[in-house]
């Protein structure tokens, strides 16, 4: 390794577990035999890069973090500087139970670069960053929905709370928001609280439509124009549910079968078993949270559109409650939209 006296690490790994924070890193280096250093550093990729380099000249250099709110610039900058990086689920660290008693980052930075050389993870996938930008624009309309949804509860809970009696006319059409411009409390102090939330809800219709306007219009470019078509040839999707899958999946072919597919979206069940007995606790906990409600949605809308789909809800809900059937159908669902994308053809809904 020392020739004339210059270190050269060529064909060695050298492994790096870094538990990120806003201020600061925790970091640890391990060699293929043991564990080098641990230590805090501020939360720059080129501090970490120069160290490496200097100590293992010519190695070959492998990085892991838990994702979360860094996102995955990390892993590009890593990238960028030729060392290999992966992004985990924090749920997928193996982990001790005496790890977990006494948890802090430099254990947590430990177990990560231990668990590396050893190979006991997996990393996640780590789309490209316009993928990430796009997800972001569909993910931003999705929270804004959420704020308006909130903020009309809070609307509709403050007439309840004054006994105003509200109109059987469809709610939150325009007609609705100038009957509550109308409305005048017996205070000033009142009228100031409620126009607050009405003016809340006014701004967030605003930016909703805007950012409608956005996913549209980025549902027409070359990238994405010719997979929301076939999408759309599937009952139960428009152009919006499109433009989420689309942009969540990122890529199609990285799912090599539909149990895949299904496990990331959540559509499976939870097995557990002891010696001989094996049973089900349920549709599984993890799960990508915004495509497994969007596709249960989907499917109420396509018992309705799909003859096929809509004999196969009738049949599953003889034995089982109708929640629990919608589940099943989403799976069928999800099974079409793999195969439009995946084989570049429009659904032709079966004959009945």
């Amino acid at each position: 390794m020392d020739k004339g006296n210059k270190l050269d690490f060529s064909g060695q790994h050298i492994y790096v577990g870094m538990d990120v924070h806003k201020k600061s890193w925790s970091v640890s280096i391990y060699t293929e035999q043991f564990e080098h250093k641990t230590f805090t550093q501020p939360p720059e990729v080129g501090k970490l890069t120069n160290y490496l380099q200097r100590t293992f000249p010519g190695a070959t250099y492998h990085a892991v973090y838990e994702a979360g709110f860094s996102g995955f610039w990390l892993h590009d900058h890593f990238r960028e500087q030729g060392i290999d990086c992966m992004v985990v689920n924090p749920a997928d660290v193996p982990t001790k139970d005496k790890e977990r008693a006494g948890k802090t980052d430099r254990v947590d930075c430990r177990k990560l670069a231990r668990s590396l050389r050893n190979g006991d993870m997996k990393g996640i996938y780590v789309p490209p960053r316009v993928k990430v930008e796009d997800r972001t624009l569909v993910r931003t309309r999705q929270s804004m929905v959420r704020k308006q949804t909130r903020c009309k509860n809070q609307i509709t809970s403050i007439l309840f709370f004054y006994g105003i009696n509200i109109p059987e006319e469809s709610r939150w059409s325009r007609r609705f928001i100038h009957w509550l411009e109308s409305i005048h409390m017996e205070r000033a102090s009142g009228d100031v609280a409620l126009k607050a939330h009405l003016e809340e809800l006014k701004h967030l219709r605003q930016i909703i439509a805007n950012l409608n306007r956005a996913i549209l219009s980025l549902s027409k470019t070359e990238e994405y124009r010719a997979d929301v078509l076939l999408l759309k040839s599937v009952p139960g999707i428009s152009t919006l549910t499109a433009m989420i899958l689309l942009t969540e999946l990122a890529d199609i072919s990285r799912f090599p079968s539909l149990d895949k597919l299904a496990s990331y979206t959540g559509l499976i069940p939870d097995i557990k078993s002891s010696g001989e007995t094996e049973y089900s606790t349920g549709i599984t906990f993890r799960r990508n949270a915004a495509l497994r409600s969007l596709l249960i949605e989907s499917s109420w809308v396509a018992v309705r559109k799909d003859p096929a789909l809509m004999m196969a809800f009738n049949k599953l809900s003889l034995r089982m409650k109708k929640t629990q059937a919608i589940v099943h159908i989403a799976r069928k669902l999800l099974n079409r939209i793999r195969f439009v994308l995946k084989n570049r053809q429009k659904y032709v809904p079966a004959v009945i």
